[in-house]
């Protein structure tokens, strides 16, 4: 599972863009019991949820005219101007071109398929991972997960692992470097109808994956699957807060110690 011995293309960092940054607060607070705590005046609004002391996530305005309240998942990079060179040759979209701030260098691109996702070059990241109410897997929706393994591995070198879950074939995620099964993180499956985006969405370890649905629900969050047993992963449901941004929350089957 995740965790914050940060290698090249492990998730390092996750941030909200929401519209309404106090209602965020005040949500996430009431499902996760997470704290807010801002990074300064000089941070426009962004601050950082922590959980038992630790950075968990953070959180900031939108700052695009026509932007959707989301997730965004960084991976790590030793290079994020080089990142950025690779993900347009390999027909990716650079959003936000490569910016440093202090000692550490964020971009933000949108992958072949329309999915967006980020970059981080630096040392430090989440401070808690794979525990509960903090995050614990991410996991691609895309209509070709093949060609996005393709895309990805370009950039991170990642490897895949395919297995078989119900209606689908599921590729199991691993940065490149250690043992393919411990450096696991996340997961590609196919888009499931029409509707649905292509899209990163985070999951979230919870200790009871019922009562969290319901929290969601209680304050004004909406209910997108009701929580199921996935034979082998766990009990998840994925849901949206109130601003429609998509997470999922995830009761690890065996326990994690």
């Amino acid at each position: 599972m995740l965790g914050t011995d940060f290698r090249t293309g492990s998730p390092i960092w996750i941030d909200l863009g929401s519209p309404d940054t106090q209602a965020a607060t005040a949500f996430y607070h009431a499902v996760f019991g997470w704290e807010f705590v801002s990074a300064g005046p000089e941070a426009g609004g962004y601050g950082y949820f922590q959980k038992n002391g630790g950075t968990v996530a953070a959180l900031g305005p939108l700052t695009e005219a026509e932007a959707r309240s989301a997730w965004m998942t960084y991976f790590r990079t030793a290079d994020a101007r080089a990142t950025s060179r690779a993900v347009t040759d390999a027909g990716g979209t650079v959003r936000a071109e490569p910016m440093t701030i202090g000692d550490a260098t964020f971009a933000q691109f949108t992958d072949p398929q329309g999915a967006q996702f980020a970059v981080l070059q630096s040392d430090k990241g989440l401070q808690r991972a794979s525990e509960d109410d903090t995050l614990v897997w991410v996991e691609l929706h895309v209509g070709d997960p093949d060609a996005a393994v393709g895309f990805y591995r370009g950039l991170f070198g990642w490897r895949a692992e395919p297995m078989q879950a119900p209606g689908m074939t599921y590729q199991v995620l691993s940065v490149a470097e250690g043992d393919q099964q411990q450096g696991s993180f996340g997961g590609v499956a196919p888009l499931q109808d029409a509707r649905e985006e292509a899209r990163w969405v985070p999951y979230f370890a919870v200790a009871d994956a019922d009562a969290l649905v319901t929290a969601v629900r209680d304050n004004g969050g909406t209910v997108l699957m009701p929580a199921v047993n996935v034979p082998g992963v766990g009990r998840i449901a994925w849901l949206a807060d109130p601003a429609q941004a998509v997470f999922a929350v995830l009761r690890p089957d065996p326990r994690q110690a």
